[in-house]
């Protein structure tokens, strides 16, 4: 019996050229038009445009293979403000604005809060037994710390992922997708620890 699973999205980066096309107001493509409009675009679909292959990767990857408990979402983005989003929420160009402004380090409050809190709520309604796979990598101190203090042994992420780029991780999730075949996971814990540990190695010989 496959075990329920819901996916973590790691953040889309707003300071790239394809977003900077988004908010310029001569910008006249159909999405641009769309996120200018009141009814917005999909999180996903704006995400997946301005991050290109690797967002793109881990939204048809997390559609393929999500399989989530009664009434739990089968994805989830983090946002920078807003916590955690399903990438099929609508979002305006203000939205999209308010993202830009706020950064995406634990250390500001604008941005830990909302996540902690949404966090915190998912993790207090998921059954036991339920796997919660961060599409992200692993090295970064931009939210893996946190998401392991609140899910602890639930969270792990994709054992390919280890030592790939961005770029590389997208390749694989679209592959994967593709063919249909999930490719492994790792508790995240331990890689936090094996990281924190070469950190500190890092420091002590410098």
């Amino acid at each position: 019996m496959k075990p329920s699973r819901i996916f973590l999205l790691s953040p889309a980066n707003l300071g790239g050229r394809r977003a900077a096309a988004l908010f310029r107001p001569d910008t006249s493509f159909d999405l641009a038009l769309r996120l200018r409009s009141v009814a917005g675009a999909p999180m996903g679909e704006v995400f997946s445009y301005v991050s290109g292959l690797y967002f793109r990767g881990k939204l048809t990857y997390a559609r393929g293979f999500r399989s989530p408990p009664a009434g739990a979402p089968g994805a989830l983005v983090i946002t920078s403000g807003r916590g955690l989003v399903r990438p099929e929420q609508s979002i305006t160009l203000d939205d999209l604005t308010e993202f830009s402004r706020i950064a995406i380090d634990l250390s500001d409050s604008r941005y830990r809060t909302p996540l902690a809190a949404d966090a915190e709520s998912l993790a207090a309604q998921l059954p036991g037994g339920v796997q919660v796979v961060l599409l992200g990598s692993i090295a970064t101190t931009k939210y893996v710390e946190l998401l392991v203090e609140i899910f602890g042994d639930a969270l792990c992420f994709p054992e390919p992922f280890v030592g790939m780029g961005d770029m590389q991780r997208g390749s694989v999730l679209l592959r994967a997708a593709e063919s249909g075949i999930e490719l492994p996971y790792v508790p995240a814990r331990g890689a936090v620890r094996s990281l924190a540990a070469s950190r500190s190695r890092k420091k002590a010989v410098e």
